[in-house]
């Protein structure tokens, strides 16, 4: 588990195939890797990744193909800038909200305005994610957790502070970046909670709606 306060920016340093996955190389630059063993994990832009071998400026990782095909990890490139953050312990501050490191799916920025100091980002998220996001709730944006200022469909806005741009890899992120997306746990426990046995099922229907709500109690007219 991870917090989405990014800890360091670093840097893909090789990418090798290996026969349908990749296996991959971080340089962690300041992050601090003492405490880090092998079998650790690390998230990568928002991809929880297992250091597999640690050469002492970074560490390798294996990625697998169902990773490659649910993140932009495969889009990669060798010297790219990537967001880290170590696992959290029972001590670290939870500064931002409870993140997997499982990738939800793959968004794109579809806008950027400057507003103020701060800069204001628009992203169209996969139609099948749009009902996990909500207008202050929390979304992880390679691996940085963000409060959601506004939702529209399939898109949402964010407002990204000096700070957060300074400090992640955010302030390069121009219109058509695509980027990997993890939404709220606690919205995708619900859903399959309120489900239940008819999801489980396999049962055809048009997930929660205001009716659904009231029925189970969860919404009143």
């Amino acid at each position: 588990m991870f917090t989405g306060i990014i800890q360091a920016v670093g840097e893909i340093a090789v990418l090798e195939p290996q026969g349908g996955d990749l296996r991959l190389r971080v340089r962690t630059g300041k992050l601090d890797l003492g405490d880090v063993q092998l079998g650790d994990s690390i998230a990568v832009s928002g991809v929880c990744l297992t250091a597999v071998a640690l050469p002492g400026d970074g560490f390798w990782a294996d990625v697998s193909g169902e990773t490659l095909a649910h993140t932009i990890i495969g889009d990669c490139k060798s010297g790219e800038r990537v967001n880290q953050e170590k696992a959290l312990t029972p001590t670290t501050r939870l500064g931002g909200h409870l993140v997997s490191g499982h990738v939800d799916g793959v968004g794109e920025v579809i806008e950027r305005t400057r507003d103020a100091r701060s800069e204001r980002f628009r992203i169209r998220a996969p139609q099948e994610l749009a009902r996990y996001i909500a207008q202050k709730g929390s979304i992880c944006v390679d691996g940085v957790s963000l409060t959601v200022n506004a939702v529209e469909g399939s898109v949402f806005e964010l407002n990204i502070v000096p700070h957060t741009l300074a400090e992640t890899t955010l302030d390069a992120y121009r219109p058509g970046r695509r980027v990997n997306l993890e939404v709220d746990l606690i919205a995708r426990y619900l859903e399959r909670l309120l489900l239940g046995d008819a999801q489980a099922a396999g049962a055809s229907g048009q997930g929660i709606s205001l009716d659904f709500l009231r029925a189970h109690g969860f919404a009143r007219d």
